[in-house]
């Protein structure tokens, strides 16, 4: 089976176009991963960049790389139209029997959907919530990004969503829907722990991640000197939510925020980390719930979204009210006592069952069958 991948190119995405070697989402790169190990596949990435960009033409056994420089204002502004013409004239000379667009986030999905081949869309984030928790102004990215997935969702195959959140979401627009969780890269479960009394919260600083009530909230547990909590991910100090959590932890020791982590760097702070902690208000399938499954790190999480499909409460991990301070604090202690329990070890097995590489690429195979018989005469 020859099947086209479109996905976002990071180089693009965070302006490292002089890298000679395209990455990609966590999630993406690990489908890939599992693709790589099944014989019966030939797969053709394709991205669409800015800048034409140094890239290799092959990435694994069967597993191709397509560049596509489109100009400037054939992106967003004009609803993608070049990335969907640049994108259509590649898939027509890869001819493959499917076209797998991963999100609708940015060019993938509607390209995806106009490619005149059989195709499926995976979404990642769901844009419409997403908008809607952020208030998001007319006309701005996200904004733009909601309307671009109502469009492309009914015109599509079928979704492959990685939670059953986002299936209740799509389920009034879509053809059809399937439930696959994301793929965790296999290295994650090679991790070797040594913990230290550091718990980690990994996320963008925003409003709907929900930080600055985290702090707050664990203040208590903070000034006894119990542990140190570290933020991991981008932020900025020009909103009015970053600036704030910028003064919430100049005001406390016991927070740091270290940047942006890139995949190796994670496994090494989940290597030394006592638990992760996400508050968000809003999520899907946060990848780094399943990263730190699969590497043994206690979990506690949100009760929101897709997250109580990836963590079973007081089995596989802990899950609590994001909206009550005293949840909150009670979930880190909780995190904090429990220690290496049976508890990280049966989330660790689960994950392997569930979320390895190559289970979640076989899933995938079958579902391209299903929408393929579907077009046979």
């Amino acid at each position: 089976m020859r099947i086209v991948l479109l996905t976002t190119d990071n180089r693009e995405a965070f302006g490292e176009r002089e890298k000679d070697t395209p990455w990609f989402g966590t999630a993406p790169a690990a489908l890939l991963q599992g693709f790589a190990e099944l014989a019966d596949v030939e797969v053709h990435v394709v991205s669409c960049t800015q800048r034409p960009m140094r890239s290799p033409a092959k990435l694994a056994e069967r597993i191709f790389f397509h560049s596509l420089p489109v100009p400037k204002i054939g992106w967003m502004r004009t609803g993608y139209q070049g990335c969907i013409r640049a994108t259509r004239r590649r898939v027509r000379e890869i001819r493959p029997d499917l076209v797998h667009g991963q999100g609708t986030e940015r060019d993938c999905s509607v390209s995806a959907v106009f490619s005149g081949y059989p195709n499926v869309l995976t979404l990642h984030g769901n844009m419409r919530s997403v908008a809607r928790i952020n208030k998001a102004r007319p006309f701005s990215f996200q904004w733009l990004a909601a309307r671009l997935e109502r469009f492309t969702i009914p015109r599509s195959d079928g979704i492959v969503c990685i939670t059953n959140y986002t299936r209740e979401a799509v389920a009034p627009l879509a053809r059809r829907t399937w439930v696959v969780p994301n793929a965790v890269d296999s290295s994650f479960f090679e991790v070797k722990r040594a913990p230290a009394a550091q718990i980690l919260c990994v996320a963008n600083i925003d409003r709907r991640k929900n930080q600055n009530a985290l702090v707050r909230a664990a203040d208590t547990l903070g000034q006894e000197g119990r542990f140190e909590l570290v933020f991991l991910g981008g932020a900025s100090r020009d909103g009015a939510y970053g600036r704030e959590f910028f003064e919430l932890l100049e005001a406390r020791p016991w927070c740091r925020y270290a940047g942006f982590a890139d995949r190796e760097a994670l496994k090494r702070y989940l290597a030394s980390a006592a638990g992760l902690v996400l508050p968000s208000l809003e999520d899907n399938c946060p990848m780094v719930v399943l990263e730190a499954m699969a590497a043994g790190v206690p979990v506690a999480a949100a009760r929101v979204g897709g997250v109580p499909d990836l963590v079973r409460a007081g089995e596989t991990g802990l899950l609590f009210d994001p909206l009550s301070a005293t949840a909150m604090a009670a979930a880190l202690k909780q995190l904090l006592d429990a220690g290496d329990s049976s508890m990280t070890t049966r989330a660790r097995a689960e994950a392997r069952q569930r979320f390895h590489p190559k289970t979640i690429a076989a899933r995938h195979l079958e579902i391209y069958r299903e929408v393929l018989s579907l077009h046979r005469p």
